[in-house]
């Protein structure tokens, strides 16, 4: 039996003292009974965070074996055991080398560069070659070394900041140079090596030889410039001044508002069983406080992506970790929901919830999928060849438990899912699922009208003109990218020839390849897509894993941020910054915006963190290995101009109170001409979380003429007029009048943390 709202806020209590409750009276017996039962409910809260911190260390020590790819602590133990009972000849020593691998993946780069040079000098004794394979692991364990010993050991603003200038540039060389003898010899080789050209090109500039000291013949021009014409201002990485100073592997990010006092706070995960949450608290002073330990979310460990929202109704914002992505039978990990207890601590009532399944996931999305006025969700699976996962939709049933109804909503789909998007796409009040993955078939889910209180989903991929996506891809999102009032489609491919890096060096070069791209599909109104990716200018590949929109500098459009990359070390690909100029074109700004980190992306999230009217952008950085991790980024947005703002704080009454699947229409003049900006209430992509608040660029207008609010439940509309810009206000369902919600801007230090335009 679910326990109710109210004994959950009882968890939050102190317990009461035990011997003075034998002195109550006969006459208090029953406040007796009363504290014995908020007693045991508190101790019945205390049990669920131990039980599922017991379940989560559990399968850490189940999974890690040799056979988890990502168990690289088991990986180097196994090949010490073969080593050690292997005579001396090349079977040992190709072990050697595969031990260096493993050494390099657990973080001991050092270790490893002695390992490879020892074990490869010791087979040219024995007559052998050095293969390509094995210089191309030398190299890049040469690459991780000066890594580590320059952007991680002595991290800054501009560490791994492609281009890479300035403070950037590596002050112990060592390790570059000797990547960069051993990519000559790869491309003397193969000339068409185009990822030890893509890393050699790197390690030059990591020395500040780029370009003029890159050999002619292996030369990629133009990296130090955007490939548009369009710049912008820089943004300034300020994440270590702020206080958020943990190093995580890859994983996911929320900004949100978790204890109600109007600013945003953030919490990440990370990815491995090992690697705990972070709660960092705004001080609403220019930092962040880590309340990991105090909130109870620093025990919980792994989560390579999370999604939050009210799912109770009680005023408290609630987050969802989903686990196992990429592991598949090793991916069988719980999936947890954290009760906000009002009070700074979390709960996990995954179990007592019925929401407690063991399928490897990374996505998922919460909305109102049966119009109740509460939030229901799905959760996008990882089916792939002799593992079948099916996807789950778990109906609220509005007493704070929910029930799989998968099979009998016909979405019960299995597939390799990686990214999961919910909007009503085709304006009927109903809300509709997108599914991307590893399967070349994407699969748009039309909600058909609700049943028993469960929807019903059709597949209408093909009717919509939506099967030529016909590509391995990651992330996805509805959005109304050119504001006509109809949901979009952005999907990011992710299918690569050779390597990342190959596939990139390719693109710079204007050579083809057999990478995906990005794919835009706009909405036609009619239940129907057209591609416009090349017309959008964003028919290039770019191989996102967490990515997130946001509109960067208030004129009304929404803008992109991609963050890239892949498990593998030799997989150095820029995160990407592309500006929608507001006439369906996407400008590319990562060089001119300074976000472009090398490292690999992943949770990502637009908010204005320091209320100065600007979106800044989040990235939780790091890869999917120990020795991945890197300081996560918070680009803080200097104002690219002087165009105005609202943003709009949306509680739903009669909806749920989160107010997801609210459609929002601004409406205004800008320099004599109307304009309408649309909005949808949800956290933004499928990889990373921005908060729920909405935050809504109108150019030069100087008055909204009007903002109109549909509410989810009923589609009842709320019309407010002659509102001023640039101030933040409260919009509750159901009622005549809004308020101004008071929030004082807050200056973040930036000393030590200046970044600057390439030129």
């Amino acid at each position: 039996m679910m326990v109710s709202n109210t004994t959950h806020k009882l968890c939050s209590e102190k317990k009461p003292n035990r011997s003075n409750l034998k002195k109550v009276s006969v006459k208090k017996f029953k406040l007796l009974l009363l504290l014995l039962t908020v007693l045991n409910v508190t101790q019945s809260c205390e049990n669920s965070n131990d039980k599922m911190v017991k379940i989560l260390e559990a399968r850490y020590k189940m999974y890690n074996v040799k056979k988890n790819a990502f168990a690289t602590e088991a990986e180097v133990a196994y090949y010490d055991s073969i080593i050690k009972s292997s005579d001396d000849g090349f079977f040992k020593l190709s072990n050697e080398l595969y031990k260096g691998d493993a050494l390099l993946k657990l973080g001991r780069e050092a270790e490893s560069v002695a390992m490879i040079e020892s074990a490869l000098a010791k087979m040219r004794a024995m007559g052998g070659k050095d293969s390509p394979e094995s210089l191309k692991l030398l190299a890049i364990a040469y690459m991780r070394l000066a890594e580590k010993q320059n952007c991680v050991n002595y991290h800054n603003a501009e560490s791994c900041l492609m281009p890479i200038q300035k403070k950037g540039i590596h002050t112990i060389q060592q390790g570059s140079q000797k990547a960069i003898e051993v990519y000559k010899k790869l491309l003397d080789i193969d000339p068409n090596d185009y990822e030890s050209r893509w890393l050699l090109n790197i390690a030059y500039m990591t020395l500040g030889g780029y370009p003029t000291d890159v050999p002619k013949k292996w030369l990629i021009p133009n990296l130090n410039k955007d490939n548009s014409a369009y710049t912008i201002k820089p943004f300034t990485d300020v994440a270590t001044n702020l206080g958020i100073k943990s190093r995580n592997m890859s994983g996911g990010v929320i900004l949100e508002d978790f204890n109600n006092d109007n600013y945003l706070d953030i919490i990440t995960s990370n990815w491995s069983l090992d690697g705990p949450m972070h709660y960092y608290q705004n001080n609403t002073k220019g930092g962040f406080t880590d309340n990991s330990k105090i909130s109870e979310l620093g025990r919980f460990t792994g989560g390579l992506n999370m999604i939050q929202a009210d799912y109770d109704n009680d005023g408290d914002v609630d987050i969802f970790v989903l686990r196992g992505a990429w592991m598949h039978q090793y991916g069988r990990q719980p999936n947890s929901l954290l009760r906000n207890n009002g009070n700074g601590t979390f709960t996990d009532v995954t179990t007592k919830s019925g929401l407690y399944s063991e399928f490897p996931t990374q996505t998922g999305a919460w909305n109102d999928f049966n119009n109740d006025g509460y939030l229901d969700l799905f959760i996008g699976n990882e089916s792939s060849v002799g593992e079948s996962y099916p996807c789950e939709l778990f109906m609220n049933n509005q007493d704070g438990t929910f029930k799989n109804v998968a099979h009998a909503a016909k979405c019960d789909v299995k597939s390799y899912v990686k990214g999961v998007t919910s909007s009503d796409y085709d304006n009927d009040g109903d809300i509709d699922l997108f599914l991307s993955g590893m399967n070349k078939r994407k699969i748009l889910l039309k909600n058909t009208g609700v049943k028993n209180g469960i929807p019903h989903f059709i597949d209408a991929t093909d009717q919509a003109g939506l099967a030529g996506i016909n590509a391995l891809t990651f992330p996805t999102w509805f959005w109304d990218y050119d504001n006509d009032g109809w949901q979009d489609i952005f999907v990011c491919g992710y299918k690569f020839e050779g390597s990342i890096s190959g596939n990139i060096a390719k693109e710079e070069l204007g050579i083809a390849n057999d990478g995906s791209k990005m794919y835009l599909y706009h909405n036609n109104h009619d239940g129907t897509f057209s591609d416009v990716s090349k017309a959008a200018g964003l028919n290039r590949s770019v191989f996102s894993m967490g990515a997130n929109f946001g509109d960067i500098d208030n004129d009304g459009f929404l803008d992109m941020y991609l963050g890239t990359g892949n498990p593998d070390y030799k997989s150095l690909a820029p995160n990407k910054l592309f500006r929608n100029m507001g006439d369906g074109q996407f400008a590319d700004v990562t060089v001119s915006g300074r976000v472009g980190n090398l490292q690999k992306g992943h949770g990502v999230a637009f908010n204005d963190l320091d209320n100065d009217g600007n979106t800044d952008i989040f990235i939780e950085v790091g890869g999917a290995y120990k020795g991945d991790a890197f300081n996560n980024s918070l680009y803080l947005n200097p104002g690219q101009n002087d165009n105005r703002w609202i943003k709009l704080q949306l509680e739903g009454t009669d909806s749920n109170r989160s107010a997801i699947g609210a459609k929002i229409k601004v409406s205004f003049k800008e320099n004599g001409v109307s304009r309408s900006v649309f909005r949808i209430v949800n956290s933004g992509g499928s990889f990373g979380a921005s908060a729920l608040r909405r935050e809504i660029g109108i150019g030069q207008a100087t008055i909204i003429d009007q903002i109109e609010i549909i509410w989810p439940k009923n589609q009842k509309k709320q019309v407010f007029k002659n509102i001023p810009p640039n101030q933040c206000i409260k919009i509750i369902e159901g009622e005549k009048n809004f308020s101004k919600v008071n929030i004082k801007r807050t200056v973040f230090p930036t000393t030590g943390a200046k970044s600057s335009i390439c030129i």
